[in-house]
């Protein structure tokens, strides 16, 4: 009956049948027949389950047994965990039934968990989650009861330590489900206040170190976890590291005072020691410790403020000397937790930027909840939050929009602005323009209502005491940022932009006046007519003051004033100008001319607007009959249009003209120049002098800025000055000028392609720039225009996939982001530039560790299978023809890499030819073996025996040819010794015949080298033959003095001449050449 889910919706009906499984159980000992059904039940039928746990744990209540669950218990430890792995509905089942068992019956499970616990190594994740999640129930609710002896409670607080070691040691486990789960079990016990404070950091550092886990799911577990540390901390409202130090010095000077013989303890012996107490004595010290922690944060906590402003102020007695021991261990145990929490900020920052949305969520989450308990460095990640504004995922778009609203608006103005002019006033670009987007947005829906827009005017009026300049013009670049959604914010206060903007408070912050420009610009139209017709010439003035920079600090837009003599054609034109004013006027000419082009190509846009528009309104107006139907007339007049091609020659028309006048900006194109068409001919003289440029700095950086601004507008001068462009960003020493002209190329790219293709490989070489910020521009740009499609990839990717290893790692995530989304794009290029990337960096000096991490992170972006079978036979064919060893290890690193399928690894036994030259290495092999491995994991039956076979032969070979390299190394060596014994013996010849040929006209026979060695030998012994003018002297001298002596005197110089060895094998030959040939010589010496 229990298999009817509509019968057991019924109370009464399920509560009888309840009575009677547990009746023939128990009662009647129908025990075995009964655990087997139950057992079948929840095998079978999911919906079992939680009824299942109620009639076991209402048959203990009811009977007062708990035989029931004891024995199905042990019907579950005693089942083959192997089964599980089959059976996944089952195991998933009978873990839901563990889990509710335990909630009901938390001491009963908890004298027989033994039974259970061998199943944590088995191959079933699902049966590990639900032993996690009755481990964590354990904790919660089997050890609430003090009561007993206290042998009894040592035992179980023993267990309840075993437990919490092994919910520890699961946070490793090998699936990914089962360590999701034990973080949700962790913040379940904080929530219960079931976690100790000496458990409590040892939990943090493992949920900090998940935060870096491979999987989404456990990285989302560890940071909600974390939330729920800081939320149901035992420490206090306010966690920063500097409160607790102070608070934690002055209470060990106490501790210090209370017991001077003894010396402090540290922090972790002290928590150790109470770990210890709790384990051996019960759980009424750690009662006692719980209290003390209380006692912190209600009482120590709140006077830590006032130790930190007052720090000779007494601290609060908080009882004797074990009560304050316990106060300093939570102290620091406090302080530790703090480190850690904090220590993650770098972590959380990396999260922000993940893939996963889900990361990005929570981290956002975790972020505020540490700004709430101020967290050290929490407010800096959080303004790292500000850019997500842009994600395209409107989950992410709306937890930093709920954020930002959370943290910075308050019900206060005052307090609102204040929040917000602090994030102006310390934001860099990119958060500014994100912290634009998000006011405009909150503007709209009017969550900064018109009190704190009258907040901020305060500020920037000076109303509040206190301000300052610099919050002045934070205030009105807030406003600013409003008025982009509403116009109307500003135009309340056109005077005070005036006044204030351009007054004497510009000279305080020159940025002010910057601001109240961006102001006017932002006025509605108007606005700014009436701010012409009231206040024209003083606008007018102030603006040609701005331009002429006399009246205000120099830094608005250039450096020093310096002095040079330019020499001129004519002695009576004027020879000194300053370098700062003449960077002003070149920064403000080509300010003008850009503001030219961006105002024609606005016409052209405007008058093809109004173009579509009346071609719609024609349509609409012909639309007279009924139906809708164009009239014949009409549609007469179309095709004929279109057949002469009027339409096209309309537009064709705009296009001449609206070139025309971008080429009248400069007057590339007629003889007579206007005052921008002469500075530019000026700026590119200017820009070739290269001894003035590097003798300032400010000058070039300005000149070629400007240099850039005309190139872009004007494609005559850009081909003028493309090598002097690409000269100063090779050549110039400004890290700026170079930088500056890295963007400007991309800008040129975009808007004349065809001009800028011959110079790829220098845009390339950007990449190379010693310079962080050239590289990190290099990067931005031509990831720009590779994925927009307005630069092809062609054969210098290699030096972007270089950068993928930067020593800077704001670069080298830009460059994973790079590839990341350019594998995202049509069939994924990266497949068909990988092989020309592996041959250009394989030949590159490229440390070994750097060329495996960036191949491997391109080959992981590669997923399909056709094109990862694809490139194993690529990779095997670039073996051929390859000698070098280093390219040998490289391609087939590469091949480990690659996620084999049962067609690779077909290709890859099908290639063996190709490859099997390279096989006598060891690290190659080694690669190898590893796509074996990889192979044998996946396969079938079938393929299984040949991969087997496949690696026999690879084997073989590789022992074949390392025989035959040894066996060549062999021979090459007796090879060498056979020629120096073929050498020694021609040596001897050479003796030999210098014996017969030296012959003096007397008949006298003379060896030198054994006449001296002969000398050597007998002055050693204090005796010397003495030389005669006749040759018959000296022989017949020789001869009957010692023959034997002169043999030996030979074999020694031959010795003396080679190595002993070859001399030791060919003495005797030597003796014997000799001898002969003193005998040939003595009988010569008679004829003659």
């Amino acid at each position: 009956m229990f298999e009817n889910a509509i019968l057991l919706k019924d109370l009464d009906a399920k509560d009888a049948l309840c009575r009677i499984v547990g009746a023939c159980a128990t009662k009647y000992h129908y025990m075995a027949q009964s655990c087997a059904s139950i057992m079948h039940l929840i095998h079978k039928y999911d919906f079992v389950v939680t009824h299942m746990a109620d009639a076991v744990a209402g048959t203990e209540k009811r009977y007062a047994d708990g035989s029931l669950a004891s024995s199905i218990i042990r019907d579950i430890g005693r089942t083959n965990p192997k089964d599980y792995v089959k059976d996944t509905a089952g195991a998933e089942n009978i873990g839901r039934f563990l889990v509710e068992l335990t909630d009901r019956l938390p001491k009963l499970i908890s004298t027989n968990i033994g039974l259970l616990v061998p199943h944590f190594g088995g191959e079933s994740y699902k049966i590990r989650n639900a032993l996690v999640g009755v481990l964590g129930k354990l904790v919660a609710k089997a050890f609430k009861d003090v009561e007993g002896e206290v042998s009894s409670k040592s035992v179980r607080l023993r267990t309840k330590q075993a437990m919490l070691e092994i919910l520890l040691e699961r946070c490793r486990d090998v699936s990914a489900y089962t360590r999701s789960r034990v973080l949700q079990v962790w913040a379940e016990l904080c929530e219960e206040h079931a976690v100790s404070i000496g458990m409590w950091n040892e939990v943090a550092e493992v949920a900090a170190g998940r935060l870096e886990d491979k999987s989404s799911i456990v990285r989302k577990s560890a940071l909600n976890l974390l939330i729920t540390m800081l939320q149901h901390n035992p420490f206090g409202p306010q966690l920063r590291i500097a409160s607790f130090e102070a608070t934690l010095e002055q209470y060990k000077k106490k501790l210090n005072e209370l017991e001077p013989d003894v010396p402090s303890e540290s922090v972790a012996d002290g928590l150790h020691s109470d770990n210890d107490t709790c384990n051996e004595n019960g759980e009424i010290h750690n009662v006692h410790t719980q209290e003390q922690q209380e006692s912190l944060t209600d009482s120590c906590l709140t006077h830590v403020e006032e130790g930190i402003a007052q720090k000779g102020s007494p601290v609060p007695d908080v009882g004797n000397l074990e009560q304050t021991r316990a106060l300093v261990a939570s102290l620091e145990a406090g302080l530790r937790f703090s480190k850690c929490v904090s220590a993650t900020m770098p972590t959380l920052i990396q999260l922000m930027a993940s893939s996963s949305a889900s990361d990005v969520e929570n981290t956002i989450l975790l972020l505020m909840r540490c700004k709430q308990f101020q967290i050290d460095g929490s407010e800096a990640c959080l303004r790292k939050m500000l850019p997500l504004v842009f994600s395209q995922d409107k989950s992410i778009y709306e937890a930093v929009e709920n954020a930002f609203v959370t943290i910075y608006i308050r019900k206060n103005p005052v307090e609102t602005a204040k929040n917000l002019l602090s994030l102006a006033i310390d934001s860099n670009i990119g958060d500014l323009a994100a912290l634009e987007f998000i006011i405009a947005a909150l503007v709209s829906k009017g969550d900064i209502s018109t009190s704190m827009t009258s907040a901020l005017w305060d500020f920037f009026c000076f109303n509040v005491s206190g301000t300052t300049a610099e919050q002045s013009c934070g205030a009105l670049s807030i406003l600013c940022m409003a008025a982009k959604s509403s116009t109307g914010v500003l135009s309340s206060h056109l005077q005070d932009i005036i006044d204030i903007g351009f007054g004497r408070w510009a000279k305080v912050e020159p940025l002010l006046a910057r601001t109240a420009c961006i102001a006017i610009q932002r006025l509605s139209e108007d606005d700014q007519k009436k701010l012409l017709s009231i206040n024209g010439s003083r606008v007018i003035g102030i603006l040609e003051s701005l331009v002429s920079g006399f009246w205000l600090p120099e830094n608005i837009c250039g450096g020093d004033e310096l002095q040079h003599e330019i020499d001129g054609s004519s002695a009576s034109i004027l020879t000194t100008v300053q370098v700062a004013k003449l960077s002003r006027y070149l920064f403000i000419v080509s300010h003008v001319a850009m503001n030219q082009l961006v105002y024609i190509e606005s016409c052209a846009r405007k008058i093809q607007k109004q173009k579509v528009v009346k071609e719609r309104a024609d349509i609409d107006r012909h639309n007279i009959n009924s139906k809708g139907a164009i009239p014949p007339d009409s549609l007469k007049d179309n095709s004929i249009n279109a057949e002469l091609g009027l339409a096209s020659s309309e537009e064709a028309i705009l296009d001449n003209l609206s070139d025309k006048a971008e080429k009248e900006i400069i007057s590339g194109g007629s003889s007579e120049k206007n005052l921008i068409g002469h500075c530019a001919s000026f700026l590119s003289k200017l820009s070739r002098n290269f001894s003035l440029m590097q003798k300032y700095p400010e000058l070039q950086a300005s000149g070629m800025l400007a240099l850039c601004r005309f190139m872009i507008i004007d494609a005559n001068f850009c081909d003028a000055n493309l090598q002097l462009l690409f000269t100063v960003v090779e050549s110039s020493a400004s890290e700026i000028v170079r930088s500056n002209c890295t963007i400007a190329l991309g800008d040129l790219a975009v808007r004349f392609p065809n001009l800028l293709e011959p110079w790829t490989e220098n845009m390339y070489a950007r990449l190379r720039d010693p310079s962080l910020s050239v590289r990190k521009n290099a990067v931005l740009v031509l990831s720009h225009l590779i994925l927009n499609d307005m630069m092809k990839v062609k054969g210098y990717i290699n030096e972007m996939a270089i950068r993928v290893e930067d020593e800077d790692e704001r670069i080298s995530s830009l460059a994973k982001l790079f590839f990341h989304e350019l594998s995202k794009k049509g069939n994924n290029p990266i497949y068909n530039l990988l092989p020309d990337i592996l041959g250009k960096l394989s030949k590159q000096n490229l440390i070994r560790e750097s060329f495996c991490n960036v191949m491997q992170f391109l080959i992981g972006s590669i997923k399909k299978d056709k094109q990862m079978e694809s490139l194993v036979e690529k990779l095997c064919n670039r073996f051929s023809g390859v000698t070098d060893i280093t390219q040998w290890e490289y391609i087939s690193y590469c091949l480990s890499q690659l996620a084999f399928t049962e067609k690779g690894m077909k290709k890859l036994m099908e290639s063996f030819k190709i490859y099997e030259h390279a096989l006598l290495e060891d690290s190659v092999m080694d690669h190898f073996r590893n796509i074996i491995n990889k192979g044998k994991k996946f396969a079938k039956p079938e393929l299984k025996l040949c991969i087997e076979e496949f690696e026999d032969k690879l084997n073989k070979f590789h022992i074949e040819k390392k025989d035959q390299e040894a066996t060549a190394r062999n021979a090459q060596i007796h090879q060498q010794k056979v020629d120096g014994m073929e050498g020694f013996a021609v040596a001897g010849n050479i003796r030999e015949d210098s014996v017969g040929s030296d012959t003096t006209d007397e008949g006298e026979v003379f060896n030198p080298s054994t006449e001296g060695m002969t000398r050597h030998v007998n002055g050693s012994s204090n005796s010397k033959v003495m030389e005669s003018d006749e040759y018959s002297n000296a022989s017949s001298e020789l001869i009957e003095s010692e023959p034997a002596e002169t043999e030996v005197q030979s074999a020694k110089v031959n010795i003396r001449g080679a190595s002993k060895s070859k001399a030791k094998r060919n003495g005797t030959k030597y003796q014997k050449n000799n001898v002969s040939a003193s005998t040939r010589s003595s009988s010569r010496s008679p004829k003659d």
